[in-house]
């Protein structure tokens, strides 16, 4: 049995099923990370440089679209190159500094979300007092203490993780390395590590997902109220978007880590992929499809630079 001192490296199974299809993948899972580059930039862009686009729901989609892009090249970069060069070793330290990144960034974007739901909620269950309940600072303020906190609470997570021994050789059935397939690997005693792992989703992931289902019954039983079919179609676009997002987000993170038991299989890791790398991708396209308000800055500012030139 190997220790976490003399553990250099672990092999990660990765998509090596695929073997007669590796470099059409690879160019794929490319293709699909700049795209998700270029998308969640340009979202950044637009909240930054618009003046109508400073508002708080639009700074929380600029976070979005910020943790999105971490998210993303996290998850990205090293299978990519697995991909590429057929090499299917990860040493020690980038395999935990994936689980810490990843961590961190995924359960931040949680957070982030929790509080778009709130915004739609205040915006139109209680319109007269939005600016009063809500303001882009307080947005400010929530969203430096989610990154904080969460990175705290990843911070921990690792260094439980650090006094893991592995067999060796260890072969992670993923696409990357994730807290909780380590935790199952492990040949030490992961009590503690368990524990933590499912304190922070009751403590403070439940809650997230609480919040955000019973701020969108209000607003449907809001909506429902209107009596005016323009002003219940208005009400209905502003959440539309945010929802959409919400649920991929939970749905494709629940089969990934409570759905799929065996993590050996190729389904599985598919799974994995759509979680980590085609999400990303999916936020901006919803939100600039479904969103008049980033359609018309996207169209404001090409109109600025086509007078340009």
């Amino acid at each position: 049995m190997g220790n976490k001192t003399s553990q250099s490296e672990f092999i990660l199974l990765g998509l090596s099923d695929l073997t007669d299809s590796q470099i059409p993948v690879f160019l794929l899972i490319l293709l699909i990370y700049v795209a998700t580059l270029v998308g969640n930039l340009l979202i950044i862009f637009l909240v930054a440089s618009d003046f109508h686009l400073q508002t708080p729901m639009y700074f929380s989609l600029g976070n979005l679209s910020a943790l999105d892009i971490l998210n993303s090249s996290i998850s990205t970069s090293h299978l990519s190159f697995d991909m590429f060069t057929g090499n299917r070793l990860i040493s020690y330290p980038t395999c935990i500094s994936q689980v810490f990144f990843f961590t961190w960034f995924g359960s931040t974007e949680f957070f982030i979300l929790d509080i778009m739901s709130y915004d739609r909620y205040v915006a139109i269950c209680h319109p007269l007092h939005y600016t009063t309940m809500i303001n882009i600072h307080l947005c400010a303020q929530i969203a430096f203490f989610s990154w904080l906190f969460r990175f705290v609470c990843c911070l921990v997570h690792v260094f439980c993780a650090l006094r893991l021994a592995f067999p060796d050789p260890t072969i992670i059935p993923g696409l990357f390395c994730e807290l909780y397939q380590l935790i199952q690997l492990s040949c030490s005693d992961t009590y503690l590590n368990y524990f933590l792992l499912y304190f922070d989703a009751i403590s403070f992931g439940a809650p997230g997902f609480v919040i955000t289902m019973l701020s969108y019954i209000y607003i449907f039983k809001t909506i429902l109220t209107i009596k005016i079919t323009d002003g219940r179609r208005k009400a209905y676009s502003t959440c539309s978007s945010h929802l959409t997002v919400v649920f991929i987000f939970y749905g494709a993170g629940f089969f990934n880590y409570y759905q799929l038991k065996n993590k050996n299989s190729l389904a599985g890791r598919l799974i994995s992929l759509f979680y980590a790398v085609i999400t990303p991708l999916l936020n901006p396209i919803i939100y600039s499809l479904r969103n008049s308000d980033l359609k018309g800055a996207l169209h404001k500012s090409l109109s600025r630079r086509g007078t340009m030139f």
